[in-house]
C-alpha cells in the first residue's frame, strides 16, 4: 500500500480582501498558490464555521490559484452571526459574484460537510462555471440527516456528549430540539444565546472525527464561532436549508453528472454518515466514490486527506 499523501506545506494568499454582496453583507476572500494556476474555490462547512489556513493546503500551489472565502455572517464576513439574508441561494450568487470579480471563467468546486451541499447547490446553478467536483463527508440537508444528528441516532453512539447536548432545552421541548434551539439562538437574551451556541457547537466538536480532539473542542466553544456556528446552522436547518423539496440535491444530480467528481467519505462519519454519500453515488455514477476504512467526518484525518490530496492532484494533472 503506497504511503499516505499529507497536506502540502502552510502558504500565506498573496490576495485578500472583503467583496460586498448585498446592502448588509460582505465576504472575506483570499487568494493563494499560483496566480495563474488552475482555480479552485473551497466552500468551507457549517453552514457557519468559516475557512482556516488548513484549506488552502489541499491544493499544489505550484499548480493551482486557491480561493477560499467565508460564507455571509462567519469568519471575517461581516455582520458577524447575521441571520438576514443568510440562505442557500444567497452564498450561491456570492459565490458567482466572487467569480465575476476575480476574473474567472471556471474553477474546481471543493467542499466538505455543509460544503458539499453549497458545493452541488452551486454547481447545479451554473455547471458551465465547473471544471470538476471533489466532495468530502456528503451532506444534502435531507430531514432524515437532520434528526440522526440533531434528534435521534447519532445520540446512541457518543451518550454522555449528547447529554450535554439536552442540557439547555427543557425536557416539555425536547420532542424538536433543532426548534428549540433555533428559538434560544435568536431570543433576546444574549447570555442564553451563547449557552445554547455553546452546546450546539460542542456537540459536533466532539462526534466529528474518528479520534478525539481537545483542541477542536476548545476552538468550537470559542465565543466568536460558537455563536456564528450554531446560530447559522440552526437557522439553515430550521429552514431546511431553504429548498423546494427535501431531496433536491440528489434529485437534481442530473445537471452536473457530465462534471468529473470525486466523492471521499469516512466509513465512520457519525455526522453526515456514509448512506448518503452512498445515495449520491448511486444517483451519480460517474462520480469516483472513496470510502476510507478509518475515518469519521473531518477533513484532517490523515485517509481523508490522502484521498482529497491525490484527488486535487490527479485532475491538477488534466
Amino acid at each position: 500500500m503506497p504511503d499516505r499523501l499529507s497536506l502540502f506545506p502552510p502558504i500565506e494568499p498573496f490576495d485578500a480582501g472583503m467583496l460586498r454582496v448585498s446592502e448588509l453583507h460582505e465576504i472575506y476572500y483570499e487568494v493563494s498558490g499560483k496566480a495563474d494556476g488552475k482555480p479552485v474555490v473551497v466552500c468551507h462547512g457549517g453552514p457557519g464555521g468559516g475557512s482556516t489556513p488548513s484549506m488552502r493546503r489541499y491544493f499544489d500551489p505550484e499548480r493551482y490559484k486557491i480561493i477560499v472565502f467565508d460564507q455571509r455572517g462567519c469568519g471575517k464576513s461581516r455582520p458577524h452571526a447575521e441571520l438576514k439574508d443568510n440562505d442557500t441561494w444567497a452564498l450561491v450568487d456570492d459565490m458567482e459574484a466572487l467569480r465575476g470579480h476575480l476574473g474567472v471563467d471556471q474553477w474546481q468546486v471543493f467542499g466538505g460537510s455543509w460544503g458539499s451541499t453549497l458545493a452541488l447547490a452551486y454547481s447545479q446553478s451554473h455547471p458551465e462555471r465547473v471544471t470538476e467536483l471533489v466532495l468530502r463527508g456528503i451532506f444534502t440537508l435531507r430531514r432524515d440527516e437532520l434528526l440522526w444528528f440533531y434528534q435521534e441516532g447519532a445520540s446512541w453512539l457518543y451518550p454522555e456528549l449528547w447529554a450535554d447536548y439536552l442540557a439547555p432545552i427543557p425536557e416539555a421541548e425536547r420532542g424538536d430540539l433543532i426548534t428549540a434551539y433555533y428559538k434560544r439562538l435568536t431570543g433576546d437574551d444574549a447570555d442564553e444565546q451563547l449557552r445554547a451556541a455553546r452546546a450546539w457547537s460542542l456537540w459536533e466538536g466532539g462526534t466529528v472525527s474518528f479520534y478525539p480532539s481537545q483542541e477542536r473542542m476548545q476552538s468550537f466553544t470559542n465565543e466568536a464561532f460558537a455563536l456564528a456556528f450554531a446560530r447559522i446552522e440552526c437557522h439553515y436547518f430550521y429552514n431546511a436549508g431553504f429548498f423546494e423539496r427535501d431531496d433536491q440535491i440528489i434529485a437534481n444530480i442530473d445537471r452536473v453528472r457530465h462534471i468529473p467528481g470525486v466523492i471521499v467519505q469516512g466509513r465512520y462519519d457519525v455526522v453526515t454518515p456514509i448512506k448518503t454519500a452512498h445515495d449520491l453515488a448511486c444517483a451519480w455514477p460517474e462520480a469516483d466514490l472513496q470510502i476510507i476504512a478509518d475515518a469519521g467526518h473531518a477533513a484532517s484525518e490523515p485517509g481523508i486527506i490522502d484521498a482529497l490530496v491525490r484527488a486535487t492532484n490527479n485532475f491538477a494533472r488534466r
